[in-house]
């Protein structure tokens, strides 16, 4: 027997759909991918095959950071996951012209801004807002005006939160790695630092997202940060698809977010 949901039915259900808990969204990173290519300057792993891969395992985003120094993600690469990425795109940069210029003409989704240092392995801390404002907002601007939304990479401080906010931006992304790499006590006093960065943007009706750090162990406390909506993860999916293959890895971290919903 099968039954036909009408729109009368459909009706009928609206109040309790509106109760539902709206799912966690899980943005994976593909930089990594690239990491590999590039070691050999050849023409795989393709991080577009592993966009593709990352969609189909039940990712609701694909981020993407163009470096200026093009250590991994390549131009050609930000061209065609524009034309072929189906889900949220997410292009990770710092407030450079050139990628600013790269950025507003492939016109993604969302511009996640971020600071960069040719010295560092990859991200290391979050932009310092209150200190750069100035160059900060004339980014977000720039972004704004190709119909961007931006979001901001920081630290776990309310006062960074409060200075975003203030750009008028439409999310901050809190820098989660001094919540994985810290342990025992240590690890607790930072997930009270995300909550409580979490609770100021809630208040400033920004987005909530988070990243930089979490895996498979880990990621259950941040996820469970009251209003939490996205969380950014890369190195840790990739590593794990070395082993089980990209699908089966985002589709891993995807039930682990299911539950914490």
């Amino acid at each position: 027997m099968s039954y036909l949901l009408t729109a009368d039915s459909c009706h009928f259900f609206q109040p309790l759909l509106n109760t539902l808990v709206p799912m966690l969204e899980l943005g994976v990173n593909i930089d990594h991918v690239a990491t590999v290519r590039q070691a050999r300057r050849t023409f795989e792993p393709d991080p577009v095959v592993a966009a593709a891969l990352a969609e189909q395992g039940g990712a609701d985003g694909i981020t993407f950071h163009l470096r200026e120094d093009r250590r991994h993600i390549q131009d050609r690469d930000v061209e065609v996951l524009m034309k072929t990425v189906n889900i949220k795109t997410n292009f990770e940069l710092a407030c450079a012209d050139d990628v600013l210029s790269i950025a507003v003409k492939a016109k993604p989704d969302w511009g996640l801004l971020v600071p960069e240092s040719r010295e560092e392995v990859t991200t290391e801390g979050g932009l310092n807002v209150l200190g750069d404002k100035g160059r900060i907002k004339d980014a977000v601007a720039r972004l704004k005006d190709a119909d961007i939304l931006v979001s901001l990479f920081i630290d776990s401080d309310p006062d960074q939160v409060e200075a975003s906010a203030d750009l008028g931006v439409d999310a901050v992304e809190l820098h989660t790695g001094p919540y994985a790499l810290a342990k025992r006590d240590a690890q607790i006093h930072e997930l009270s630092r995300l909550i409580e960065s979490g609770k100021v943007a809630t208040q400033r009706k920004i987005r909530l997202h988070a990243g930089h750090g979490l895996n498979y162990t880990n990621v259950r406390p941040v996820a469970k940060i009251p209003h939490m909506i996205e969380l950014n993860i890369g190195h840790s999916i990739v590593s794990r698809a070395v082993m089980v293959g990209m699908k089966e890895a985002v589709m891993e971290m995807r039930r682990i977010l299911d539950l914490c919903s």
